[in-house]
């Protein structure tokens, strides 16, 4: 398994713009892609002496804006500026762009004469900004009929199966003369795991500019090589990852992957959002992932997927983590355990005996959070718009439920020792607190409760800033979600993080 070049995509308005990325990640990368697209209408007149600046091979691109890019102007005005850029060859090559990407249906003989005379090597691709491309081995012989050119694939997958079909041909082709991709976040695999697609290469941005790549969802340049280790990743790799929907802003693959680096293990964890489980699973067992980490809202599926459940995961009724192991999966709940040890760190408690507490919904994570709480010897009431589902797990543990409403504030108040947060209101947000951000936007404060919200992006959600403002003492989930990664990590790999 060769690992593929890491291209980094330039996408400055200047040449000097573009020139100090290069040289400001220069480590990371094998080769540069200059997007002319992107230069300012001055600029893309000098672009064949980039090469030379850069020092290191080139792909010359003026991308389209109906396939991604920016170039607006016709294509006899874009036919001029490739000539122009691959003009008056260099004896050294090294002056000159090494590759030069035209789309399928861009075929101007003088231009390909050019590249021929030049030993400028074609990238031949295809873009489908909307659409997934499933005949993949079809595709990739009409592009490269002659067998001369590189052909590349880029589309934008509607679900994870259009990438586990990615990877699925990707493991009948031999050789890797060609770049297959899937672009926004359902492919980020793609882009870590080139080298078990084959790729030729794979793009990357730099961090300054990957704003101008976000429709695509590039991976900065430090990421890709060196929070993943993409250029590592080799048929020895155990992969290991986090699924769920819709995935945003996840913090496991930073924490996983610095552990692995710092124990020098051949491994990587990746995030590969998927609307349902089962496309979850569809994937793993394609690329060969070997651990799971489940988030919402699938912890339920987790385990009713699973051929073997831990005692706590059966108790809990929810999974967030699988391992698979003699081709069997493996489902243990490491929520509870991280849960209970930060919620003790920010009570300064030993345990929740004496404690009365109120928990705010009924979910996967409430479930995984009434289990320690019961276990810890503290008393609860759940609170949850649907009661049926407060009253099912509230029974479980002999505990009180009521509606989560206004007329329940009079409960909250004998319940308020600790607060905990357990929905998903208020990710992602840092508006002032209203119904459709703060759970419990109905109840007033009074500063002597303690209050411990699960969500940890942002630091501080509406609920938590109202009660801070009101005297409280305040957790985000951050630390929970260290401690269960913590114990996700043991259970991966078999050694304490």
């Amino acid at each position: 398994m060769e690992s593929p070049k890491i291209c980094l995509t330039l996408t400055g308005k200047t040449l000097a713009e573009d020139l100090e990325l290069l040289n400001k990640y220069r480590s990371y990368v094998d080769m540069a892609e200059l997007r002319v697209d992107f230069l300012n209408q001055d600029e893309r007149l000098y672009a064949r002496r980039f090469p030379s600046m850069a020092g290191l091979p080139c792909i010359l691109t003026i991308r389209r804006e109906i396939d991604g890019g920016k170039f607006v102007e016709g294509e006899s005005a874009r036919t001029i500026l490739f000539a122009r850029a691959l003009s008056f060859a260099d004896e050294d090559k090294t002056k000159n762009f090494a590759y030069v990407d035209f789309e399928e249906d861009f075929h101007i003989s003088s231009l390909e004469d050019a590249t021929l005379a030049f030993e400028t090597k074609v990238i031949r691709s295809f873009h489908d900004m909307k659409n997934p491309v499933r005949n993949i081995l079809e595709r990739l012989k009409e592009l490269n009929p002659s067998g001369l050119e590189i052909p590349k694939i880029a589309f934008m997958p509607h679900s994870l199966d259009d990438v586990t079909n990615l990877f699925e041909q990707a493991s009948k082709i031999s050789g890797n003369n060609h770049i297959m991709l899937a672009m926004g976040t359902m492919g980020i695999p793609t882009r870590v795991l080139g080298a078990k697609l084959k790729n030729f290469l794979t793009y990357t941005s730099a961090p300054e500019s990957i704003q101008n790549t976000s429709n695509i969802a590039h991976l900065d340049a430090v990421k890709l090589g060196g929070l993943y280790r993409t250029k590592s990743i080799n048929e020895s790799t155990k992969i290991f990852g986090i699924t769920g929907w819709p995935l945003s802003g996840t913090s496991s693959p930073e924490l996983h992957n610095t552990g692995y680096c710092r124990h020098g293990m051949n491994a990587v964890y990746i995030p590969f959002p998927a609307e349902k489980f089962e496309q979850a699973i569809d994937f793993s067992e394609q690329v060969g992932v070997q651990g799971l980490s489940v988030t919402v809202p699938h912890k339920e599926a987790a385990l009713a997927r699973a051929d073997f459940v831990d005692n706590a995961a059966l108790e809990i009724g929810s999974s967030n983590t699988l391992i698979k192991k003699d081709g069997k999966w493996l489902a243990y709940n490491t929520d509870a355990e991280g849960f209970l040890k930060a919620l003790l760190e920010f009570l300064n408690l030993k345990n929740l005996k004496h404690k009365k507490i109120s928990i705010i919904g009924a979910g996967g994570a409430a479930k995984a959070i009434a289990y320690a709480v019961y276990n810890s010897g503290g008393k609860a009431c759940i609170f949850n718009r649907t009661l049926s589902k407060a009253k099912e797990l509230a029974e479980k543990y002999d505990f009180k439920y009521a509606p989560l409403n206004f007329e329940s504030v009079s409960t909250i108040r004998k319940y308020s020792d600790v607060i905990i947060q357990t929905t998903s209101k208020g990710m992602h947000c840092e508006e002032p607190s209203n119904p459709e951000n703060d759970p419990l936007y109905f109840y007033d404060f009074t500063g002597k409760e303690a209050l411990f919200d699960i969500i940890y992006m942002p630091k501080a959600t509406p609920i938590m800033v109202r009660a801070r403002e009101a005297g409280c003492k305040i957790c985000n989930g951050f630390s929970m979600l260290l401690y269960q990664g913590y114990r996700q990590f043991e259970l991966y790999t078999g050694v304490e993080y």
